[in-house]
């Protein structure tokens, strides 16, 4: 029965493996562009590697960005601003100007419609000409201009910038003009020196930015993208020769026209059948990584998923931002990829993760190896900076560096290229920075991802070590020994952990839970048992085995029912392994000595620690808990504990199923032994202080 339940759990777990390679390689199928690809590649500043190129086809040289704004600038140059003209301003403030010329004394009536005569005509002439509100030398549209479009209505003239007012220089000319009249009609001196000027100046030039912009899009848009034409035939580069500027406008030129012509008439399943060679050619690598290396990713069916997903959410996402003009796929924040890699699971797989997602979106990004190079160094930069995230400026820091690596590796690239910083793209800088802020999100990503996929980080291990949640508190509360105990477990395996690698963060939580279920009965164990009162005096020794090998079935549900991750649950069911309730199993078979014992009834059910760091809790368990009840700790005495302890684990093939080597085990023994000498040292006695006679 047990070979069948192997072979079904075998098939089932190829056919998941085949289920979540296939979904994968649709997805990467749908996601992957189906054009076909131009064969060569090639790099500014760097020879042509391949044979001599001869254009196929007739195909036009398109311009570099910086011919287009260049010719895009000198264009502008051309356009004249459009202004609205406002017509009716001006009679309005002749006619307020009309109200002030009400006749008091008949003897100055005549030279006061002579005045308003002269003041009126200053009037239209200042606003005929126009009135900005500003200087135009304060107007960006007017910049290096000599004139601008006056709009009245349907009808537009040019008018000379140098004649248009602003307010300030319409309210001093017709300021003037009335001090002017001032010396000339001396008899209205005082009628004059009411009128407000201000009240009579005001815009009636107003900047027309539709206008003006509708002129800008027609001559834009009638900028052709093209310079020139390369006949078939006509040689383009040299095997050997230096790809230049000119040189790789040339081969830019023809890569978008073949792209674009073979993608008129080109066999589809052909190219289909390329796309899925390369994808299953990929997906095949990260299988065997898997297998070779780590085997448990492949075994845990969500671990799987999970990284599969993630690296096909990568490729979409890197393939949606390249599919908008506004977007960069640079904005893509791939190095979160490896860093939440790394974090559930390790670094090797975190950089081997992100090389075939890498090549992926390689496949399509433009100046692939430039976009292949930046991100990979980038993203192991990520992986090696953030070893530890447990504090929140470890994460700001690796922002830092991310970005520090995109700016120095394409500063590089750039000088390579060009030669000269003259040429470099400024604002490249802001994909890389906004990309690098991103990965301040890893964060919520890692939370969110714990919760889907059932994982666990260090920031979640730390929050579970604190001595205040509930379940902790309530061990302390209700058996203070056994925490006790756990704490020096955790202090121990810690210490060991260190030295051989591993987890720090998880095996102290493992260490701190393994014996939460004792709660249940903690006066049956020794460690919680006042002098004298030992509850196991009045059972025989199956009940006692029974009550003391159920902490552990007892600790597993517990664990589930306050919802602690499954590798906490590991060190809480693993950490006697399958070995026996000794004393009492040795104790039975004295009492019973013609009877033969049945095994199972002294057997903890297991089952064997996986991990390194659940073995080095069981190993630390028994030997912390053994070396108290020892009589003399002196060295002699704890180095054969640990080592008969140790050596009857491996002998009881109680680590057989654990990733320790035997350096492990040699570390390990030689870390005990020292913790527990300075544990258990013996204090030097001082001389008591002898009265003195009188």
């Amino acid at each position: 029965m047990s070979k069948f339940h192997e072979r079904l759990m075998k098939y089932t777990r190829v056919l998941y493996w085949l289920f979540v390679f296939l979904i994968a390689a649709v997805l990467l199928f749908l996601i992957l562009p189906g054009e076909p690809k131009f064969k060569y590649e090639y790099q500014k500043g760097f020879p042509w590697r391949h044979d001599n190129l001869v254009a196929p086809f007739d195909f036009a040289i398109s311009k570099t960005p910086k011919e287009i704004e260049d010719e895009k600038a000198e264009q502008l140059k051309a356009v004249v601003p459009y202004f609205s003209f406002d017509t009716a301003i001006v009679n309005q403030k002749i006619n307020e100007l009309k109200t002030n010329f009400n006749p008091t004394e008949d003897s100055i009536q005549n030279e006061k419609e002579e005045v308003f005569q002269i003041l009126s005509d200053k009037l239209k002439t200042i606003y005929k000409n126009g009135i900005l509100q500003h200087s135009p030398a304060s107007y960006d549209e007017l910049s290096g201009k000599t004139e601008i479009r006056k709009r009245t209505g349907t009808l537009v003239s040019k008018i000379l910038i140098d004649k248009v007012y602003s307010e300030k220089t319409a309210y001093n000319e017709f300021h003037a003009e009335i001090e002017d009249i001032k010396e000339k009609h001396p008899v209205l001196n005082e009628w004059l020196s009411d009128i407000t000027v201000e009240n009579y100046i005001t815009t009636n030039l107003i900047y027309d930015a539709t206008t003006t912009q509708k002129e800008i899009d027609e001559i834009t848009q009638n900028i052709s993208p093209t310079r020139g034409m390369v006949q078939m035939g006509e040689r383009i580069i040299l095997q050997g020769e230096i790809v230049t500027s000119e040189k790789y406008q040339l081969l830019e030129s023809l890569k978008a026209s073949y792209e674009k012509e073979r993608g008129k008439g080109f066999d589809r399943y052909t190219v289909s059948v390329g796309k899925i060679i390369l994808i299953l050619s990929l997906l095949g690598l990260i299988f065997t990584f898997l297998y070779i290396y780590r085997r448990d990713i492949l075994d845990g069916f969500r671990r799987l998923l999970f990284l599969i997903l993630f690296m096909v959410s990568m490729v979409f996402l890197a393939s949606f931002f390249n599919s908008f003009p506004n977007l960069h796929i640079y904005l893509v924040p791939l190095a979160i990829f490896p860093i939440v890699v790394r974090t559930f699971f390790d670094s090797r797989t975190a950089i081997f993760m992100l090389i075939v997602t890498t090549l992926l979106i390689g496949f399509y990004a433009p100046n692939n190896y430039e976009f292949i190079l930046l991100q990979v160094t980038a993203g192991v930069v990520a992986v090696f900076s953030l070893n530890k995230m447990h504090r929140r400026v470890h994460l700001v820091m690796a922002t830092i560096w991310v970005f520090l690596t995109y700016l120095l590796v394409y500063s590089a690239l750039n000088l390579i290229h060009e030669g000269t910083f003259i040429a470099y793209n400024y604002q490249m800088l802001q994909w890389f920075a906004l990309s690098s802020l991103l990965i301040l999100l890893v964060y919520p990503l890692i939370y969110i991802f714990e919760k889907l996929f059932g994982f666990i980080s260090d920031v979640t291990l730390i929050e579970l070590s604190d001595s205040n949640q509930p379940l902790l508190r309530k061990l302390a509360e209700e058996a203070p020994g056994t925490f006790q105990h756990s704490m020096q477990i955790a202090n121990l395996a810690e210490e060991v952990i260190l030295k051989i690698g591993g987890n720090p963060f998880l095996v102290r939580a493992g260490s701190l839970y393994h014996d939460i279920g004792k709660i249940a009965k903690p006066t049956f164990f020794i460690e919680n048992q006042a002098v004298g009162m030992n509850p196991h005096d009045r059972m025989n020794y199956k009940q006692s085995a029974e009550i003391i090998i159920d902490h552990v079935r007892n600790g597993v549900k517990m664990a589930k029912k306050h919802k602690l991750p499954e590798s906490l649950v590991e060190f809480i069911a693993t950490h006697h392994g399958t070995t026996k309730a000794k004393y009492f199993y040795l104790k039975y078979q004295q009492e019973h000595p013609d009877e033969k014992v049945d095994e199972d009834t002294f057997i903890y059910p297991g089952p064997l620690p996986v991990s390194k760091e659940a073995a080095v809790v069981m190993l630390v368990d028994g030997i912390e808990a053994a070396s108290r009840s020892l009589k003399e700790k002196t060295l002699e005495n704890l180095r054969g504990l640990i080592n008969n302890m140790i050596d009857q684990k491996i002998a009881d093939k109680q680590l057989d199923h654990s990733k320790l080597t035997f350096n492990d085990i040699n570390i390990i023994k030689a870390t005990l032994l020292d913790k527990l000498i300075n544990i258990y040292h013996i204090r030097i006695e001082y001389p008591k202080e002898e009265e003195k006679k009188a």
